[in-house]
């Protein structure tokens, strides 16, 4: 034991040194996000990404509907003919009816549906370049107003 210091204070107890805990930081995403509101509505940055995700959107609208059409123009025909056994037996052309459609006619199905998928998609990629041409020249006329008289 070591002998108290001679003006008689007490040396502090020393305890064992401990790992320093990290310090925690709550992250919100919304704090991090860009502004909804109150920032300048005419950024063209803030145009740009609100016009790229209306594009994504109608892009994806478009997968599902056309997703949902092929589902249920062939998912439907093997419930057809099991509820319905009749159409199951009918022949045209030496080929049951079940063969014929779904061994032969789903393939010309699937390419219209793809074709019909690409010209739709090239539609709305259209629109959103005439929008962004629109929202670049409104941008310029804004800018352009700002330095000069407004009427």
């Amino acid at each position: 034991m070591t002998p108290p210091p001679p003006d008689g204070s007490e040396l502090p107890a020393q305890r064992p040194t401990e790992p320093a805990t990290p310090v925690r930081t709550r992250v919100v995403l919304a704090e991090i996000a860009a502004p909804r509101h109150g920032g300048d509505p005419a950024d063209p940055a803030a145009v740009q990404d609100v016009l790229l995700r209306g594009l994504v959107r109608a892009q994806l609208a478009l997968a599902l509907r056309l997703a949902v059409v092929v589902l249920v123009g062939l998912g439907s025909l093997p419930l057809l003919f099991s509820l319905a056994p009749s159409f199951g037996e009918v022949r045209i052309a030496g080929f049951r009816l079940p063969w014929l459609l779904l061994g032969f006619l789903a393939y010309p199905f699937l390419i219209g549906v793809g074709v019909a998928f690409v010209r739709l998609a090239d539609r709305n990629e259209t629109d959103f370049a005439a929008l962004q041409r629109r929202e670049h020249r409104l941008s310029a006329a804004l800018h352009r107003d700002a330095g000069g008289d407004r009427r």
